[in-house]
């Protein structure tokens, strides 16, 4: 009988001895069961594992809200994975993710932005009010002031009438002018007066869906995130899209345009008003960033480029009334003309290289003049941030008086129309003329007074210092 008994024993010690070791191994690894190496719980309780690299195991829950906490930018992954695993229970609920501090100032920030009221008939400043205030900030270019001033101002007129009888078009505008013109500081001065959000973006990045490159959506993306991700504030306001003659139609071309006519396409949508699904911040779309839906209608957006080569299709044109004999209008009678880009038309866009349906979504077309001698004089010391203003502040913190005299400032201009940059030029210049002076001045304390001559810009000369007392 007891071999009997042993006779079982022996034959399930061989069967044992036939198993291959990855049987066993199997065998040895289903006797424990997986948990999540975040939570710590087991697939039991935290439901069905996900595996990862290196042998990990992630529950469900913990992905999405390390997916959610990362969209959300207030609690990073790698915080997440530094819990102590005693604060989980089993199957008891994860505790809430602790949300980062904002700064005292940018929580009052925030909270003034909040409370800035939707646009209101009473509250809207007339024309001539925001012409008044642009004039201490921009110079010159007074007729492009004027045009800007009436179409934000009917486009806010637009915006607050609810009940309006008669329906509206937006005054979408396309400025025109050459660098250093101020077509952006004109935008970002006048978004900063209406205290409305405002979105600055280039439209050499943006390419036709599909492609590499920023889809048309991405504006919206970078307003929403001016507008602090309020989808209310950001209906309401400006979006500007710079270097906008670089989606010009391609000409004489075999390749694909992906970055002209297709994304003028792209835009009508945008410019005409329609509800468009945009990432939330993010600029490009995909399944781990959440998505929101922003109305158009009532944002305005601004054009601005400096269309190289578009004097030559005006030129062009004009000159084709000339003719032969008395009376007749010289070929070279506008090649020294300063305000061409004003005779500008919708026909030499059009051969320039805009679509049509574009430019029928800009209503408003001017242009800007380039800066001559005078007004870069002005740039230099009457705006409200002027340059030389920033440099005498610097300068007063040294207790130390800083004064350019007549003679530099015309030196200062003559050298800017040269570099023929604009306005761009100046800091440039002001940036190589001070760089000796804001070097030696600290080192000695009796320097009360430093005048900046015309001799010392030219290089011949030193500045005028002046000692204290």
């Amino acid at each position: 009988m007891d071999e009997e008994k042993k006779l079982p024993e022996e034959n399930k010690g061989e069967e044992t001895a036939k198993k291959t070791p990855e049987e066993k191994q199997t065998k040895k690894e289903s006797a424990y069961e997986e948990y999540c190496q975040m939570c710590r719980r087991p697939a039991s309780v935290a439901g069905k594992m996900i595996h990862m690299p290196n042998n990990l195991c992630v529950c469900n829950d913990c992905l999405q809200k390390t997916f959610d906490s990362i969209n959300s930018n207030n609690f990073p992954y790698m915080e997440m994975l530094a819990l102590d695993p005693a604060m989980f229970r089993l199957g008891g609920e994860l505790p809430k993710m602790p949300k980062v501090k904002k700064k005292a100032k940018e929580a009052e920030k925030t909270q003034e932005q909040k409370e800035i009221p939707v646009p209101d008939l009473k509250n809207l400043k007339a024309p001539h009010k925001i012409k008044a205030e642009l004039d201490e900030y921009v110079i010159g270019q007074d007729h492009a002031k004027k045009v800007v001033s009436v179409a934000v101002y009917n486009h806010y007129k637009r915006v607050a009438d609810k009940e309006a009888s008669v329906e509206l078009e937006k005054s979408n505008m396309l400025m025109l002018g050459p660098t250093g013109s101020g077509k952006t500081y004109l935008v970002r001065t006048l978004a900063k007066l209406l205290n409305v959000p405002l979105a600055i973006t280039d439209a050499t990045s943006l390419t036709e869906a599909g492609y590499i490159g920023d889809d048309v959506e991405s504006v919206l993306s970078k307003l929403l995130t001016a507008a602090d991700n309020d989808v209310e504030r950001a209906e309401h306001g400006i979006i500007f899209i710079d270097e906008i003659d670089k989606i010009a139609k391609k000409r004489n071309t075999n390749s694909r345009d992906v970055s002209g006519e297709s994304v003028q396409q792209g835009l009508l949508k945008l410019l005409e008003g329609s509800e468009v699904e945009v990432p939330v911040g993010a600029t490009n779309k995909n399944a781990m960033v959440p998505m929101t839906t922003i109305n158009t209608k009532d944002i305005l957006f601004i054009c601005g480029g400096a269309f190289p080569d578009l004097e030559k299709i005006i030129k062009k044109r004009l000159n084709e009334t000339a003719m032969i004999g008395f009376g007749a209008e010289l070929r070279d009678k506008y090649d020294e003309d300063k305000k061409l880009l004003e005779k500008v038309t919708v026909e030499d866009l059009r051969e320039y290289g805009m679509i049509p349906e574009f430019l029928g979504r800009l209503p408003v077309i001017f242009a800007l003049q380039g800066l001559d001698k005078e007004q870069l004089i002005k740039v230099l010391r009457e705006p409200k941030n002027a340059i030389l203003k920033q440099y005498e502040y610097l300068l007063a913190l040294d207790e130390v008086k800083l004064v350019f005299d007549d003679g530099a400032l015309e030196e200062i201009a003559e050298r800017a129309l040269q570099k023929d940059t604009g306005a761009r030029a100046l800091r440039a210049i002001l940036e190589e003329i001070m760089l000796d002076i804001m070097y030696e001045i600290p080192k000695d304390q009796n320097i009360g007074r430093v005048t900046i001559t015309g001799d010392y810009v030219k290089g011949c000369g030193g500045p005028v210092i002046e000692m204290r007392g």
